[in-house]
C-alpha cells in the first residue's frame, strides 16, 4: 500500500510522465519496432502503477486488476504493435487502414475531416475522462486509508457522493482509453471489467455492513456505489 506521504510525489510524477506518453501516442508509427515496444512497456508499467492504490489481498480483488492490466495491455499492443482490429476488418470487408473502430468515421466524415474532429474532441475528451479516473482513484485512497487507520466508517470528501470511487475510477480510466483507441478486443473486455468491479463492490459492502451494521445500512442507502445522484433537499 501506498503511504500518505508519497501521493503528492506520485501525483507530478504522474503529470510529469503523462504528458510525454500522451504526445508520443500519436508519432509511433514513424518509429522503429523496437521503439514501438518500449512504447508499449511504458504505458502498460504506467497505468498499472494506480494499481498500488488499492489491497490486492484477496482473490476476488485481484481478478479484477488482472483484467485491467490485461485490458491495458491488450490496447497498447494494437496500438503501438500489431493491429489486430486492423487485420479483423481487411479479411472481413477488405478495409486495410482501420487502426481502431473510431477510423470507421474516415468514410463518413473523410480523412482529413476525421483527423481535425478527433484530434479536437476525441482526443481531447478521453483525456479529461482519464483524468477524472486517476483523482477519483488517488484522493479516494487517500480518504479511505485514513478511515481504515482509525477504524471508522468514511462518509466524507468524495465518498459523500458515491461509495466505490477508486472502483469507478479504474472504469473511467478504461473508458478513456477506449474513447481514445476503441478496438475489437477492448470493446469486448470493458463490460467484463465493469461486471467484476460491480461484483467486488458488493462483496465490499457486505463485509462493510458487517463491521459496521446500521451506520453502513443508513449510508448505502443515502450514497449510491458507482453513479452520483443528485441530492434532494430535506424537508
Amino acid at each position: 500500500m501506498v503511504k500518505l506521504k508519497e501521493i503528492a510525489q506520485f501525483t507530478i510524477i504522474t503529470i510529469i510522465i503523462a504528458i510525454p506518453l500522451n504526445y508520443l501516442t500519436f508519432t509511433a508509427y514513424s518509429f522503429g519496432d523496437t521503439e514501438k515496444w518500449i512504447l508499449i512497456t511504458l504505458n502498460v508499467v504506467f497505468l498499472s502503477l494506480f494499481l498500488l492504490f488499492l489491497p490486492l489481498k484477496k482473490k476476488l480483488a485481484r481478478l479484477p486488476s488482472s483484467v485491467y492490466v490485461a485490458f491495458i495491455v491488450a490496447l497498447y499492443v494494437e496500438m503501438y504493435g500489431i493491429p489486430l482490429t486492423m487485420y479483423l476488418f481487411a479479411g472481413a470487408f477488405g478495409y486495410d487502414r482501420v487502426f481502431s473502430l473510431e477510423f470507421l468515421l474516415t468514410g463518413l466524415f473523410g480523412e482529413q475531416e476525421f483527423y481535425v474532429f478527433f484530434n479536437s474532441y476525441v482526443f481531447p475528451a478521453s483525456k479529461i475522462i482519464m483524468g477524472i479516473g486517476i483523482l477519483l482513484i488517488i484522493y479516494g485512497w487517500k480518504q479511505i486509508h485514513k478511515a481504515r487507520q482509525q477504524g471508522t466508517l468514511m462518509i466524507e470528501g468524495i465518498y459523500k457522493y458515491i461509495r466505490h470511487p477508486q472502483y469507478l475510477g479504474f472504469l473511467m480510466i478504461t473508458l478513456g482509453l477506449n474513447v481514445m483507441w476503441l478496438t475489437i478486443i477492448t470493446l469486448v473486455m470493458w463490460p467484463i471489467l465493469a461486471v467484476l468491479y460491480w461484483r467486488l463492490a458488493k462483496k465490499e459492502d457486505k463485509e462493510m455492513e458487517e463491521q459496521f451494521g446500521e451506520e453502513f445500512l443508513e449510508y448505502k442507502y443515502n450514497v449510491p456505489g458507482f453513479i452520483p445522484r443528485r441530492r434532494t433537499r430535506k424537508q
